[in-house]
């Protein structure tokens, strides 16, 4: 396979103001959004909002502890006779409920723009920009940008550090030298401006007076920003090259680059004042050298030659959504639904979700970039053990909604959820699956069993029908059911049975005998209830297929996410022809559509894999620049391109338990198909 021609062939090429799609680079850690300037110079013109974020700068509003998980109520929930709190509704203590909720929050750390000016030193409007070309350069991460202002050429070479938390700019214009050209730098404010994270993702410029934003050190060569929000700080530090640096406005500076035909400039963002400096030429050989590293390593897969009309398009979906969730998604910790883009439910990581994103890492080869995460949950394991211990359960509850410091959100949705739960386990066994190295199971065997002894204490035995039940109180994946009813839902069920076998075969692993509670509840829990030969989404609702058929259809993944040991495979498949038929996929979300392919794929429903990979639905919309849109607000949904490539890896690779051992046993054997695959672990 020649790996370049295939990769670069989906290069993103913007050819005009695309408001949902800018493009990004990024180091996994850190990330910058642009529009078609190269920079952040029109963000008014995109509904996707330019970001400039990292996995260090977080904020809380007003200091670290205003508030604390004592300062809010919790709603009591009976589990078989023993009331569990939960911080679902704000009650009397609102104001400490949304700011838990939204605190801390991850930072924009400042916008970069260009300014341009006519011959008359005013700022020209955006109707005097012409013939925009922009591409994004996959094998190397170089965004490439030209277009005409006022029919005068400049061309802009974007790039980010792949180490340090920096992007460089190259500018090539006769702008310059008349000095028409200018490049700004601004801060927003730090704070949420609103309840809702949906209406709090643009920029807040108000309140400037709540941060501070000082130039600390100055020379020809560098200058250095200060900001200060609360008891929160970091540094920004400008590589100026000869140029004017002054401060324009409180939160507001101006770069002026010396009357030449090229011009480049580097800033770096860090928690700590910065002392190293690169140039840009140092910055674009290095991530050269990163991107063409990424894609030779690690697993690769073209369709090349294929005569189905989908196979250039899943093509492209494939290969940019590897550049995304290595950007977005590979970080030390667990990345946002919008990665490093721009702040969704606060900027805060949906655990459930850590899965989606990063589950495809090891299967593709790329087993480093998942553990980077997994470190994290170690780092949280006294919260996780401390929230269980307060709802009077054994091990750890590792929670849904979280920013760095691991603390549980308060959330009408998110305390009740448990299908996060056993997500470590099923990451750290993939983990190990990829590299059997006994070094993984030493290191992480406190993490698997501690969640192991809650998920076995959290199921509750029923004496009368002699076996283990998972609720209520619970919501399932599919998050339209209440607390009070949800008992059973399948792959919740599926996935408890799933994750205490691998936590006992962990023990094996080790010469440890398992917990006698795990090897009890994994023998005896409940198989999930069918009717009319199909699966509903709990066990007491009948109603699934006529007022539940919305949201995610999660009863699926109990048989195609997971082996299924407890599922009935024919009834399984006319359940998932009856979810194609009757959901309303306008309701499902991103990941909905691998999910209902991988198990379409486990049934031997080959051709029904690639239509749900590609149905047509707004939700699984890819954009031109690999993100897949949900909605206006959340128009970059990671866990999507996650889930996109779990799926191709399991259609290619196979899993566990396959009946025939095909060489891409997930994809349709009509002839139309020529893939040509390397490097793939299969799946479970």
């Amino acid at each position: 396979m020649n790996r370049k021609k295939t990769v670069q062939k989906h290069n993103p090429k913007i050819h005009g103001i695309e408001p949902l799609s800018p493009l990004s680079i990024g180091n996994g850690e850190f990330g910058f959004s642009v529009d078609f300037t190269g920079l952040q110079t029109f963000p008014h013109l995109y509904e996707t909002p330019l970001g400039t974020q990292s996995n260090w700068g977080w904020h809380d509003s007003g200091g670290k502890d205003l508030y604390t998980e004592q300062d809010i109520e919790y709603q009591a929930f009976n589990h078989y006779g023993r009331k569990i709190p939960y911080p679902m509704k704000p009650g009397e203590q609102a104001k400490a409920y949304h700011w838990l909720r939204q605190n801390p929050h991850r930072l924009q750390l400042g916008q970069i723009s260009f300014q341009f000016l006519n011959d008359k030193g005013e700022e020209i409007d955006i109707n005097e920009i012409k013939e925009i070309e922009q591409e994004l350069d996959l094998w190397s991460g170089v965004i490439n940008s030209r277009f005409l202002v006022c029919d005068e050429e400049v061309i802009v070479t974007t790039i980010c550090d792949p180490v340090m938390d920096a992007i460089g700019v190259k500018v090539v214009s006769n702008l310059l030298q008349k000095g028409r050209l200018r490049i700004l730098q601004s801060f927003p404010s730090p704070d949420i401006s609103h309840n809702s994270w949906a209406k709090a993702t643009k920029l807040n410029w108000d309140h400037q007076d709540r941060h501070e934003s000082e130039l600390i050190d100055q020379n020809e060569q560098e200058a250095h920003i200060k900001r200060v929000m609360d008891e929160d700080s970091y540094y920004v530090k400008w590589d100026i090259n000869g140029a004017s640096f002054t401060k324009l406005d409180r939160h507001f500076f101006q770069l002026v680059p010396p009357a030449n035909e090229e011009y480049s400039f580097t800033v770096s963002f860090s928690p700590k004042k910065i002392t190293n400096s690169h140039s840009v030429e140092a910055i674009i050989k290095g991530s050269e050298r990163y991107w063409e590293d990424f894609w030779k390593s690690g697993s690769f897969v073209s369709f090349e030659g294929s005569t189905d009309t989908r196979a250039t398009e899943l093509e492209r979906r494939i290969v940019l959504s590897q550049y995304l969730t290595n950007i977005h998604s590979s970080g030390s910790i667990p990345p946002q639904e919008t990665g490093l883009m721009y702040n969704s439910w606060f900027g805060k990581a949906h655990l459930e979700m850590h899965w989606w994103h990063a589950a495809h890492f090891p299967l593709w080869g790329r087993s480093e970039k998942l553990e980077k995460s997994l470190e994290w949950y170690s780092n949280i394991l006294p919260l996780a053990r401390k929230l269980a211990r307060e709802q009077g359960f054994e091990g750890a509850r590792w929670p849904k909604m979280v920013g760095i410091d691991g603390r549980q959100s308060p959330s009408p949705v998110a305390p009740g959820l448990i299908w996060q739960q056993p997500h470590p386990i099923m990451l750290l066994e993939l983990l190990y699956r990829a590299n059997h190295e006994e070094e993984v199971i030493k290191q992480y065997k406190e993490l698997v069993f501690e969640t192991a002894d809650f998920m076995a204490d959290f199921a509750e035995w029923d004496e009368e029908q002699e076996v283990y039940v998972l609720g209520p109180p619970l919501i399932p994946a599919q998050e339209c059911h209440r607390m009070e009813d949800s008992i059973n839902p399948p792959y919740e069920v599926e996935y408890w049975k799933y994750g205490l076998e691998i936590s006992i075969k962990w023990s094996e692993r080790l010469g440890i005998h398992p917990k006698e509670k795990w090897l009890h509840v994994a023998e005896n829990i409940k198989a999930p209830r069918v009717k009319d030969d199909v699966y509903l989404a709990h066990e007491r609702c009948d109603n699934t297929f006529t007022e539940k058929n919305h949201d995610h259809p999660s009863m699926v993944a109990a048989f195609g996410i997971l082996p299924g040991s407890l599922i009935d495979k024919e009834k399984m498949k006319l359940t998932l022809d009856k979810v194609k038929k009757e959901w309303q996929w306008d309701t499902a979300w991103g990941w909905d559509f691998p999910m209902c392919a991988m198990t379409a794929a486990r049934l031997g429903e080959k051709e029904l894999a690639v239509e749900f990979l590609l149905m047509d639905a707004v939700k699984n919309t890819y954009l031109p620049n690999g993100h897949n849109y949900q909605r206006p607000g959340l128009t970059v949904y990671l866990p999507g391109n996650g889930g996109l490539l779990t799926a191709i890896a399991m259609m290619v690779a196979g899993w566990d338990g396959i009946e025939q051992k095909e060489v891409v046993p997930g994809f349709p054997d009509n002839g139309k198909w020529n893939i040509q695959a390397e490097g793939f672990q299969a799946y479970i």
